[in-house]
């Protein structure tokens, strides 16, 4: 199931605390239309730097490759490497680009409406998704202490207590 991180934009000058129409869910994992399309999907976002970067990397990429006489069959594997790269870190540069954001914390959901629903009933009680519970701790037993193991302890994966042949070597 995904995971979406929330992001509460930075405060505008007469306001007291961030709309939540303006906070931000990004999906973690790979992005099928950054993979596909990594220009438009970079314009759709608008990730202008991300965009200029991207392009910067493509053309220098593709001069290297035409540069160093690579096969059409090389050029072709390492542009769709470059692209599988953009698709599985699009969710990584989406959050780079809201890196003067606030991170409120984490939602697992199957999509981006039933992550806001559960964002927000929790958010609106006052808490953060990430707070811990108020529950005391459990107790534990404390450990038990036996002393030395005897040679008949079986320790690991050995197949039997007290078999000798295991540690020696002959």
């Amino acid at each position: 199931m995904p995971t979406y991180t929330v992001h509460e934009p930075p405060r505008r000058k007469n306001e007291s605390a961030a709309s939540p129409e303006r906070f931000v869910f990004v999906r973690d994992g790979f992005h099928f239309w950054a993979f596909l399309l990594p220009p438009v999907w970079f314009i759709v976002k608008r990730l202008w730097l991300a965009l200029i970067l991207y392009m910067i990397v493509a053309v220098g990429l593709a001069y290297a490759l035409s540069w160093a006489k690579v096969p059409s069959t090389g050029r072709f594997i390492a542009e769709f490497m470059f692209m599988l790269v953009v698709g599985f870190e699009a969710g990584t540069i989406q959050r780079w680009s809201l890196r003067k954001w606030k991170t409120l914390g984490f939602v697992v959901a199957e999509d981006e409406e039933l992550a806001e629903r559960r964002f927000f009933s929790v958010w609106r009680r006052g808490a953060t998704v990430n707070d811990k519970p108020s529950e005391p701790a459990p107790a534990y037993a404390a450990p038990v202490l036996r002393g030395r193991p005897s040679p008949s302890d079986v320790i690991g994966l050995f197949p039997e207590p007290g078999n000798s042949s295991l540690g020696t070597s002959r």
